[in-house]
């Protein structure tokens, strides 16, 4: 895996294959329960003993590393401005593509770093919550770019990212339904100064145009301490979505409440030419406009290959 531009010789990024990077886990200890995995894990993505002591483990012990320090620089800043500040979380952010296992990863995380000594307050939240209702995008033609980064709030989600790093309590995210493709109105998830806040979506690590006049212009990423960007090629990416799209057509689907109702009867011909078209149309264009150019902005990228399994790893040098 090479993240260089063409004419670029220095690459940024330190290269492991899973081998170099299973060894990294030292004596981290395994602290999930064999049982836990079919719940952490999304549909049709893998998860087992052997990629969380290959590749999670690892995983958690650098994040321990890079928690540490940051805490450690926060306290010795406070010390010498002479101020008290509000506890401040460490942001974690989890991005790819529709269908990488961007979910999996986040639960995951969340699920080991819970368990840290001393029980760190671990919080996840996704950025579908903060997509625009349906109504509003329809109303402004975006229900064909669901997903892209102008279907978001970007403003709330900025208002709701600089409140939790501002140590503020009880601030609420919105709550969005994956069976009726919309958010849930008058719902809300509360989060009260979490240790730690693990963010997920798409497009968390998009940046923003440079003003002209200098002044400051927040994008998501600037309240993240580390990132990591879930990676697979769009051959595979394409199989995965098609295969998940099939799936919830045989149960989710079935649902009267869901938006994709209508497609519940389609047969498996029928099916696969419609999750191919919804790819083409929405997903591919998605990925490669606005999700693959801001993989080189996350500190640690996992390479996936067909069979869902991380084949490499490329950790950000400092």
């Amino acid at each position: 895996m090479d993240i260089r531009a063409p004419d670029q010789k220095y690459n940024p990024y330190r290269i492991f294959t899973r081998e170099q990077w299973a060894a990294l886990r030292n004596d981290t200890p395994m602290t999930l329960e064999p049982g836990e995995f079919s719940r952490l894990r999304s549909m049709h993505d893998r998860l087992d003993l052997k990629e969380v002591e290959e590749i999670y483990l690892p995983l958690s012990r650098l994040l321990s590393i890079y928690i540490d320090a940051m805490q450690r620089l926060y306290y010795a800043q406070r010390q010498f401005l002479g101020i008290r500040d509000r506890k401040v979380p460490y942001i974690i952010g989890v991005a790819g593509s529709v269908a990488v296992g961007k979910s999996t990863t986040a639960r995951v995380l969340q699920a080991m770093l819970t368990r840290w000594s001393p029980r760190p307050k671990v919080d996840l939240v996704t950025t579908d919550g903060f997509l625009y209702p349906n109504a509003v995008l329809e109303q402004e033609g975006l229900m064909q770019k669901k997903g892209f980064p102008e279907s978001y709030d970007l403003p709330r989600l900025l208002s709701f990212l600089s409140d939790i790093k501002s140590g503020r309590s009880h601030v609420r995210a919105p709550v969005y339904s994956h069976l009726t493709y919309d958010i849930v109105p008058n719902e809300w998830i509360e989060l009260d100064r979490p240790d730690i806040l693990i963010v997920e979506g798409v497009n968390v690590l998009q940046t923003g145009p440079l003003p002209r006049d200098g002044k400051a212009v927040p994008v998501v990423s600037d309240f993240f301490d580390f990132s990591v960007y879930i990676d697979a090629d769009e051959p595979v990416l394409r199989e995965w979505y098609v295969k998940r799209f099939l799936a919830l057509r045989d149960t989710a689907f079935h649902d009267p409440r869901s938006y994709f109702h209508r497609y519940a009867l389609l047969s498996d011909e029928e099916a696969t030419a419609t999750a191919i078209a919804i790819w083409e149309r929405t997903n591919l264009a998605n990925l490669e406009d606005n999700i693959l150019p801001t993989r080189p902005r996350a500190t640690l990228i996992l390479k996936k290959g067909a069979d869902h399994v991380v084949e490499t790893v490329a950790l950000r040098r400092l």
